[in-house]
């Protein structure tokens, strides 16, 4: 099968497209024949790596997709060869304290594909039949291959980590991005207020168009400015931050007291300082969040289901294609996301 894999660190000449086997389901494990696969920003810190973090290379990159059962392990009751299903990236053992309580990334062996198991930029993909689940029929695979990680984390970010209530206000960070654009759809779908930062008027009027209340240039204004004056300086009730070091500190200012911020993310760097006594007088609680856990994965393709969330495609590109598709996340020249045309 082909495959696109990483075997060292480094820019996008690393993305080797390789001649593979094709994968065998073991026990509880399906083998899907994928259609299409989304590109994160996790992929490009796969390729490039990250200082102190050791990724299982060589490694098929890619953590979203869609495609067709094409074999199933023993065990598998849940599933039958032909099925059209979109693949939830994150895998757990399914059985531990964590895993039952719906905690499944705290799992001692939760794996996301693309990052610590192979993904899904290939042909073919085995993981566990539980991270198979129906593909909504109202979305074709592209589609269906453009949300999963960036609104399971989203979701564990605003519903399960913030406890995001009706009526609150949310600062999202970088609303074109692919977890930004969850973050504002989801916010909204819980009655918040939302403010969104982007980096061009373009993509400020698409934040808008997607429901956000307030867009803010990041570029033409100090966002940190912006949102006192739009809270009549209270501050908001939660902030979205997966940007790091180019932001977090003005995040942290943006939020009134009680507030919370939720972050996922260090795309700017992960290296921030943070004043210990505006934390603690301010009542401020900081919350870091990996992933989500799959009993969210329901509701959210309900809500799609229902349209009340849409996924939103930048641009479908080629197989052979995914340098490019990497320039241009790094560049950040996408609103929402890129799909991969596999088969």
């Amino acid at each position: 099968m082909r495959a696109v894999v990483v075997r060292e660190h480094g820019g996008v000449e690393v993305l080797r497209h390789e001649a593979r086997d094709v994968p065998e389901p073991g026990p509880f494990e399906v083998r899907v024949a994928i259609r299409a696969a989304g590109l994160n920003h996790l992929d490009t810190w796969v390729r490039r790596g990250v200082p102190g973090h050791q990724f299982p290379l060589p490694l098929v990159v890619g953590s979203d997709g869609s495609g067709v059962v094409d074999a199933i392990g023993p065990g598998v009751r849940t599933h039958a060869v032909g099925a059209e299903v979109l693949l939830v990236p994150g895998t757990s053992c399914g059985q531990c304290e964590a895993c039952t309580n719906g905690h499944d990334p705290l799992c001692r062996d939760y794996h996301i594909l693309g990052e610590s198991r192979d993904g899904t930029c290939a042909e073919y993909v085995v993981l566990p039949a539980r991270n198979a689940l129906p593909k909504p029929a109202n979305l074709d695979f592209e589609q269906a291959a453009s949300f999963a990680l960036v609104f399971q984390t989203s979701w564990s970010m605003l519903v399960d980590k913030a406890r995001l209530q009706p009526g609150e206000t949310v600062l999202v960070q970088a609303g074109g991005s692919g977890v930004g654009m969850a973050a504002v759809q989801i916010a909204k779908s819980f009655g918040a207020t939302v403010i969104a930062t982007a980096g061009t008027d373009a993509k400020c009027q698409r934040v808008l168009d997607l429901g956000a209340d307030h867009a803010i240039q990041y570029t033409k204004e100090d966002f940190a400015k912006s949102v006192k004056q739009l809270t009549d300086r209270r501050g908001v009730d939660v902030v979205f931050e997966h940007v790091g070091g180019e932001t977090f500190q003005r995040s942290v200012r943006c939020l009134k007291w009680g507030g919370r911020l939720v972050t996922c993310g260090a795309t700017t760097g992960g290296k921030v300082e943070i004043n210990l006594h505006e934390l603690f007088f301010k009542n401020i609680a900081l919350v870091g969040s990996t992933g989500g856990s799959l009993g969210s994965m329901p509701r959210i393709l309900r809500l799609f289901e229902s349209g009340r969330l849409r996924p939103v495609i930048d641009r479908v590109i080629g197989f052979d294609e995914i340098a490019q598709g990497h320039e241009a996340l790094e560049g950040r020249e996408v609103f929402g996301k890129i799909v991969v045309r596999v088969s």
